[in-house]
């Protein structure tokens, strides 16, 4: 057995049976090794980016990580936009970064770099496995650290002499389940939170990351029910069970002056899973913190703790009732007619779209109006851009698409975004995956156009409108798409848009939708 043979074992011994690889020549003994170890399902992708983006989605709906396979620093480096928003949504994954063999390091050859000092920035744990006897071991000290809650990214780098180097006799070590727990809140917090919320006070909850499942939002509507407390979720969140028979919260504005705005008026500020409300970026004369002037912050439970156990426990200490639940009725909006806009496309999709579905959401400025007509929608969940790094919804589509392949993926993308990592495409239709992907084309990076004047740059001038254009060429996202495989369609009414959508729900297998606004 060589190193890789052992590596690909230990993964899967540990649960860890998808990979999303864009391997090189320093990885061709995983690769070979990939017919040795059936269970693992390699998926291959043709850029970096996706691949990380495709861990990131398979993370958000099992919870576990995948792996991705890089090829050395510069593979690493294309990768690394969708490891930071990975991050940020605490999706647990496990990096391995093919390296030169030990033995030509010292070459110089022109694809070495310091590949450890590319990941640490956004990698919690990074390890250079020397030796093939090492690399069981490593692997699991990775995903340790990935699978501490609520998950963390891990990055293990693979020379090349470590994956082809056989192995002696020592024994191996066989993968441990036993995976580190949430951190349990203790009791004094939730007595002091519970005499907070029972003095009556305006107060908020602000919730995200572990305070965002079904399990939790149960209990966080318990307490809201019970105190009068209102329920927010941060702007952007990881993953949020939506739509009828769920608890509905308010989401917190983008904008820092509409946050702050409905937040005044708040005493306490009560954070489980997430931090205190920033703006997204600094504005002249603007806030950036979102905390109201004399509102108290308090954190109730970290993103590491045991968030649903919390607030049950919280609930069981106010006395709230368990029964009668407000919850989401099913509504469902009317069929749209007329021009195709970014309303009427998201009317649709909220009368169209079937039970559990999976929305990953980048369509920025244009999915804002999907999001609010699917409040009512059939129960799905939500999945939404935290760490801003542009070019994640196709291949967290892709990784949500594999996690679950018995449920409809919808991607609402903007196509300045979708630039970025239209590759993703190409996996799609390779891999057959149940995917539609909805592309609003306004040839426009149109939330920088409104940001232009909201940070004091002066009058939009004809070269600065320019840089912020996506015309001269339009993009043709049909072509595109059909070029890689992928059915692809362009209404040119709601109505049409409507039929296309229609039959893209009852059909499996990839679809672009290019709605053009």
């Amino acid at each position: 057995m060589n190193g890789a043979q052992s590596l690909l074992q230990t993964l899967v011994a540990a649960q860890v049976d998808v990979c999303f690889m864009n391997p090189g020549t320093s990885e061709m003994h995983f690769v070979a090794a990939l017919d040795d170890v059936p269970a693992m399902r390699p998926v291959l992708v043709l850029f970096e980016g996706v691949a990380t983006g495709a861990a990131d989605g398979y993370a958000r709906m099992t919870g576990r990580p995948a792996c991705t396979l890089l090829h050395l620093g510069p593979g690493l480096a294309n990768a690394l936009s969708n490891v930071h928003n990975a991050r940020r949504a605490r999706a647990p994954m496990l990096n391995i970064i093919g390296d030169h063999a030990t033995q030509h390091a010292s070459f110089d050859a022109p694809l070495a770099s310091d590949i450890a000092g590319l990941a640490r920035p956004l990698c919690d744990w990074v390890r250079t496995s020397m030796r093939p006897e090492n690399l069981a071991s490593d692997v699991l000290d990775a995903l340790r650290v990935a699978r501490t809650p609520p998950g963390r990214i891990s990055s293990l780098i693979l020379p090349a002499d470590a994956s082809w180097g056989e192995l002696s006799d020592a024994p191996q070590p066989t993968a441990a389940h036993a995976w580190p727990e949430p951190t349990r809140v203790e009791e004094p917090t939730l007595r002091s939170i519970a005499e907070t919320l029972s003095r009556g006070e305006p107060s908020v909850l602000l919730l995200n990351g572990p305070a965002l499942t079904e399990r939790a939002l149960r209990a966080a509507e318990r307490i809201a029910r019970k105190t009068g407390a209102r329920l927010f979720s941060d702007t952007f969140v990881s993953r949020i069970p939506r739509g009828a028979g769920r608890p509905q919260l308010n989401r917190l504005a983008y904008f820092a002056e509409m946050a702050v705005q409905e937040l005044t008026g708040t005493r306490n500020l009560l954070l489980f899973g997430t931090k205190a409300p920033v703006a997204f970026f600094a504005y002249p004369g603007k806030p950036s913190s979102l905390v109201p002037e004399g509102c108290i912050v308090k954190r109730c439970a970290a993103a590491e703790d045991d968030c649903e156990d919390a607030l049950e426990r919280l609930a069981d200490q106010l006395g709230a009732p368990a029964g009668d639940p407000v919850l989401a009725p099913l509504n469902r909006p009317a069929l749209p007619t007329g021009p195709l806009t970014s309303v009427s496309v998201g009317a649709a999709i909220g009368a169209l779209m079937p039970e559990h579905a999976v929305v990953v959401d980048e369509g920025n400025t244009e999915g804002i109006f999907t999001f609010f007509h699917t409040i009512n929608a059939p129960a799905h969940d939500w999945l939404q851009n935290m760490g801003g790094s542009i070019g994640m919804g196709l291949p967290v589509a892709v990784g949500a698409a594999v996690a679950c392949p018995d449920r409809k993926v919808i991607c609402l993308e903007g196509d300045g975004s979708a630039l970025y990592t239209i590759q993703a495409l190409w996996t799609m239709a390779r891999e057959q995956l149940d995917v539609t992907s909805v592309i609003f084309a306004n040839r426009s990076y149109r939330i920088l156009n409104i940001e232009l004047a909201r940070v004091g740059a002066g009058e939009a001038r004809p070269r600065a409108k320019d840089m912020l254009d996506l015309t001269r060429p339009n993009l043709d996202f049909v072509a595109m798409a059909q070029s890689m495989g992928v059915s692809a369609s362009r209404p040119k009414d709601a109505e049409e848009f409507c039929r296309v959508f229609e039959r893209a729900m009852k059909e499996r297998g990839p679809h672009v939708i290019e709605c053009c606004i």
